[in-house]
């Protein structure tokens, strides 16, 4: 019987240690993890002042071909290649001698008709008042007229015929239309040339000079504007960036729109000049136009690093009460240095996680410090995303 109850009581000390160990394990898998440190900071907004940057092909304003309008040999070219022309110079001469035969022949024919006209006006004379005596049959008056009015109109056509030849021979020298750089002639002394061939040369003006772009049919009252504000924007608004990347000295403002927007790609062509005094910018040569965007209004900015990407969707993480975060999508604008300009998602004074973003989940409980503060997070690597620019 005694033995009966040692067993008993042996057997109860024995649960209740069992239990005793089971609740304190349970205990143990219940307790919540501790904090995730993170870095924070507040949403704030500042100055949006950045630069977008746009392919750009440099392009004269002017730029003529120079093609022949006659017939003939190559007999003179006034320039040297390359060269600074101004308006009216002699460019070159083709060969003017059968030209100017013929326009000394159609002199000659004039004055032949001329004389003509002359007899004919006098044989008309004569009979109109020999017809007022009735002194002449009226079938001779009427002749006598017919007579003059085929001469007027040989005179006149002999004329016109003049005019012409005088045209082909002024052709004969070719002026420069415009003032300008000329390229390298495409013809030497010599060479037969024809309305229809080969230009002869290139003129082109250099100063200004022209960048153009093409830019999105969402960003044409955007450019309408910095088009109606170019003889007041003297800032670099507008920046050429050379082949090297070097910045172009000087700054440029919108000459031209297009009139039309391209129903292939939905864009734009907008013209902007640039002074060239030192002729540095060449027609063809490509770089890379920047335009200043500043909205006059301040926007929201966040760090750049506190931004992550999922599916080409942009998020961000938010302490909020109970140090808790949560996960907002966030639609981003320009990136400027290490900031980005968040245009919906995000309220200014929202406490963004910028450091940790990787270590924590939604609804995760972090401890938060600032930046450049001990005990923060270290920077990862994998915590920087790429946001839209």
């Amino acid at each position: 019987m005694k033995q009966s109850i040692n067993l008993a009581v042996a057997v109860t000390v024995l649960v209740i240690v069992v239990t005793a160990c089971g609740g304190k394990k349970d205990e143990q898998q219940q307790a919540p993890p501790p904090p995730t440190a993170v870095t924070a900071v507040k949403a704030e907004k500042g100055s949006a002042t950045y630069y977008d940057e746009f392919p750009a092909t440099v392009t004269p304003l002017l730029e003529v071909e120079i093609q022949p309008q006659v017939a003939g040999n190559i007999t003179g070219i006034f320039f040297q290649d390359g060269q600074r022309v101004s308006k009216g110079q002699k460019l070159y001469t083709i060969d003017p001698q059968q030209y100017r035969a013929t326009y000394d022949q159609a002199v000659a024919n004039l004055n032949v008709q001329k004389a003509n006209l002359n007899r004919a006006q006098k044989d008309a004379n004569r009979y109109n008042v020999l017809a007022e005596q009735d002194a002449v049959a009226k079938q001779l008056v009427d002749n006598a007229n017919a007579t003059l009015e085929a001469a007027k109109m040989q005179v006149a056509a002999s004329q016109a015929s003049i005019e012409q030849v005088a045209t082909n021979l002024k052709y004969t020298t070719i002026h420069a239309p415009l003032d300008g750089t000329i390229g390298i002639s495409q013809v030497r002394l010599g060479a037969a040339v024809a309305p229809g061939s080969t230009p002869l040369n290139t003129i082109s003006s250099d100063n200004p000079i022209a960048a153009d772009l093409q830019i999105d049919e969402s960003q044409i009252p955007r450019f309408l504007k910095l088009q109606n504000q170019r003889n007041v924007l003297q800032d670099s608004t507008f920046v050429l960036l050379l082949p090297s990347g070097q910045p172009y000295k000087y700054p440029g403002s919108v000459r031209i729109v297009d009139r039309a927007v391209d129903p292939q790609t939905g864009t734009l062509r907008v013209r902007v000049a640039f002074p060239n005094p030192d002729k540095q910018l060449k027609p063809g040569l490509n770089g890379n136009v920047r335009v200043k965007n500043n909205t006059g209004q301040p926007q929201l900015l966040i760090p750049y690093q506190a931004v992550t990407e999922q599916m080409s969707e942009y998020f961000v993480f938010v302490v909020g009460d109970s140090s808790k975060v949560n996960q907002k999508k966030v639609t981003l604008g320009a990136r400027i240095n290490d900031k980005v300009i968040v245009k919906n998602g995000l309220n200014e004074g929202e406490l963004v996680v910028t450091e940790g973003t990787q270590k924590i989940r939604e609804g995760a409980k972090v401890k938060v410090s600032q930046p450049g503060q001990p005990g923060g997070p270290k920077l990862d690597s994998s915590n920087r995303q790429t946001a839209a620019k």
